[in-house]
């Protein structure tokens, strides 16, 4: 990843998927997607039954849903808002961990493995959302941060799609190119230009350029989604 120089100087947000490379960046902010989150809840909650998974998820949705209700120019949730959430988060994950007891230590005699004993899903997830809650809340106390790395995804999306039926590609020229399109009509998009007419300006002559006043330095940036 350093050597693709995947993050460079940015210094804002980064949005992933808790994969732990990434935490090798210590330069930035991490917040985690939760995205991520709510498809292992909603696993927990049909295939465990736990109560608790559910909850959690619906928070979470109604944390995104608070953030988006709150009007400009606020930029985080007020103080007791927040204090609501972090509470009830805290309640959730601790139901969790009673629905999940530390297993009994092996029986005397046995041989004790080596290492860290190995836990279910439903453990591996609270430990996250105990361990990084301030990265998994970081949307509430940041706007800019975004709920999930969905955009990410979406920005890759059509390589993979590219990938899958081509095999790749014949020619480093010919990656080059397609990624040149590709993050052309993405950077459009993102700035609610009409893509069509972006692709007009282009053989015109005159492809869209975001403005001085869109454009960012990369300091500036609030955050930046990795795919997971």
């Amino acid at each position: 990843m350093a050597e693709a120089g995947m993050l460079g100087p940015f210094r804002g947000t980064v949005v992933h998927d808790h994969w732990k490379p990434y935490f090798t960046y210590d330069k930035c902010d991490h917040a985690l997607c939760n995205a991520h989150h709510l498809r292992a809840l909603r696993f927990i909650d049909t295939q465990s039954h736990q109560a608790w998974a559910n909850d959690m998820a619906a928070l979470l949705v109604e944390s995104k849903a608070a953030v988006e209700a709150t009007p400009a120019p606020a930029m985080r949730l007020a103080p007791p808002a927040l204090l609501a959430f972090e509470t009830c988060y805290d309640a959730r994950v601790q139901a969790g961990f009673d629905a999940n007891p530390v297993p009994v230590l092996t029986t005397e005699g046995e041989e004790k493995k080596r290492g860290r004993p190995k836990q279910p899903p439903p453990v591996n997830l609270l430990l996250r959302l105990r361990d990084f809650k301030g990265q998994v809340l970081a949307c509430m106390s940041d706007f800019r941060v975004p709920f999930d790395n969905n955009q990410g995804e979406r920005d890759i999306r059509m390589v993979k799609v590219k990938q899958k039926v081509s095999g790749g590609f014949r020619t480093l020229e010919g990656a080059q190119r397609f990624g040149r399109m590709r993050g052309y009509l993405s950077t459009a998009r993102k700035h609610a230009k009409n893509v069509f007419e972006a692709i007009q300006d282009a053989f015109e002559g005159s492809p869209f350029i975001p403005s001085p006043a869109m454009a960012v330095k990369a300091d500036d940036i609030g955050a930046l989604n990795l795919p997971g």
